[in-house]
């Protein structure tokens, strides 16, 4: 809940209520705890608090449950002992809804999200796709190739027209941009295939989402939040993790450099977290690291969303100064080996075992350490996580839909466009060669049979003034048998005819 006469976040009361400094609030955060321990509760308390301080929001919807937050909760006893236990009457706690634009990349349940395959890049596209590193290189080939000849990518179908028309044309590029095999060419081909089996043509295309879109704030200045609906998107967890990667990457690229500032611009909520990680490549890893740490330059807060502290490499987590722990269940070695990481990540507080307590909060309840005005980490606390004001549940299909319809985004992405882009252009240059072609060769065919008229004119010609020498040379030849002998002229003749013919 933010507390605008204090300029500060009430997160979680324990012994002592813990606060959230908004000036810190883009050294980034980790929300984790095992399964129905409360992290969604603490992801939509912090939503809330940075839509009230005038901060847009991005989050991801996976279960459903976020939909809520653009109606006001409801009173139930739970709530109402939250509120009592914790004073919140006192500073005018009250219900509320919040600005909420929905997006699905599926355009069901919101506004569709697309993009361009241009705009996602070879790095991001090579690990949707699986790629090994050599198929990789070739892939980041065809791209330069397309920028050099200003071949815009929009779809799938550009993608593999392009592919295909390196492939053709290997030969000639081979010295400017390397070695492009058929074995590379129809791995990428293959996995193409299987990229638009999953639904790739979906959110490949025009017109693009303009994330300047999501920086937007309703008449009461309060930041617009922005729920990505993710329950089918999430079952493709490799297409949820990239396209969200690239949609953080955008962000990146879209602030400039703001330096330390009393509140972040936007705060982005990463759910599911390790599903960022999984199985990327070290270089995209770095990359990754990299781009965590200068966001927060840009006035940007990232908040990963995860069950284990583990499941984020060390080089992200050492970036992370805000820490939320719920609950963590200790069965098996790897278990408690996580668990000990996660107790040894925070301040100790001398009133608590901290790895023990770990194994025995409730729901709702979560160690909580952040970085105080200095950007020190406090002592961690142990404490109940503050109730949301908007609805627990989710809203009904009805408050959805009119949502939808009443942004002013609405109509703006609903249709996609179809402009000139690599797949038209290739097919124009092809028709281009097929015609060019097949005028060559009919006139290939026309000469030939120009020339062949010609030579049987020759031919006949020739076989005209043969048969005039024949008729003269035969006078010659009878009156030679006549003096000679009948036997002998045959065989001259013979012979002289076989030579004839054969020359």
């Amino acid at each position: 809940m933010y507390l605008k006469d204090q300029h500060k976040v009430w997160l979680a009361t324990g012994e002592k209520a813990v606060y959230l400094e908004p000036s810190m609030a883009n050294r980034h955060g980790l929300i984790a705890g095992a399964t129905g321990t409360g992290k969604t509760v603490t992801l939509k308390v912090l939503a809330e608090s940075f839509s009230e301080m005038g901060v847009p929001v991005f989050l991801c919807d996976i279960k459903g449950d976020l939909t809520g937050m653009c109606v006001p909760g409801k009173e139930t006893k739970h709530i109402r002992r939250s509120i009592d236990n914790m004073g919140l009457d006192s500073v005018g706690y009250d219900y509320a809804s919040f600005p909420v634009r929905f997006f699905d990349v599926y355009g069901k349940n919101g506004h569709p999200v697309r993009t361009t395959i241009t705009d996602m890049g070879p790095e991001l596209l090579a690990r949707l796709l699986g790629l090994n590193d050599t198929q990789s290189g070739v892939l980041r080939i065809v791209f330069r190739i397309a920028d050099d000849e200003q071949l815009l990518l929009t779809d799938l179908k550009d993608l593999r027209a392009m592919v295909q028309y390196v492939g053709d044309n290997a030969k000639e590029y081979k010295l400017t941009y390397g070695n492009v095999s058929a074995q590379s060419v129809g791995a990428i081909q293959r996995a193409l295939l299987a990229l638009e089996d999953e639904g790739g043509n979906t959110f490949f295309g025009e017109p693009e989402l303009d994330l300047h879109d999501w920086v937007e704030w309703d008449e009461n200045g309060k930041g617009v939040m922005n729920i990505l609906e993710c329950q089918e998107l999430f079952q493709h967890p490799l297409l949820y993790g990239t396209f969200l990667l690239w949609m953080l990457s955008e962000i990146y690229e879209m602030f400039p450099e703001a330096g330390d500032l009393e509140k972040p611009k936007f705060a982005f909520f990463f759910d599911e977290a390790h599903l960022l990680f999984d199985d990327a490549p070290k270089a995209l890893l770095e990359q990754i690291e990299r781009m965590v740490r200068l966001i927060r330059s840009k006035g940007v807060s990232v908040w990963f969303i995860t069950q284990h502290p583990s499941d984020i490499p060390d080089s992200v987590l050492g970036q992370i100064g805000n820490r939320v722990q719920h609950g963590l269940r200790a069965y098996t070695p790897a278990d408690q080996k996580a668990l000990r990481a996660a107790a040894n990540s925070f301040r100790t507080n001398p009133n608590f075992d901290t790895e023990e307590t770990l194994t025995l909060l409730g729901t709702g309840e979560a160690l909580v350490s952040v970085l105080d005005a200095k950007g020190i980490p406090t002592i961690v606390e142990k404490a109940n996580i503050l109730p949301p004001r908007s609805s627990m549940d989710a809203a009904s299909e009805a408050d959805v839909q009119f949502a939808i319809k009443q942004s002013p985004l609405f109509g703006k992405y609903e249709e996609t466009e179809e402009n000139e882009s690599a797949f038209e252009k290739i097919s124009e240059q092809r028709e281009e060669e097929a015609k060019e072609a097949e005028k060559a060769a009919k006139e290939e065919a026309k000469a030939k049979e120009k020339e062949k008229k010609e030579k049987e004119k020759a031919k006949k010609k020739k076989s005209t003034a043969a048969k005039k020498t024949t008729s003269a040379f035969n006078k010659t030849v009878n009156s030679a048998a006549n003096t000679i002998g009948r036997e002998i002229g045959k065989k001259v003749v013979r012979g002289i005819f076989d030579t004839f013919f054969k020359g």
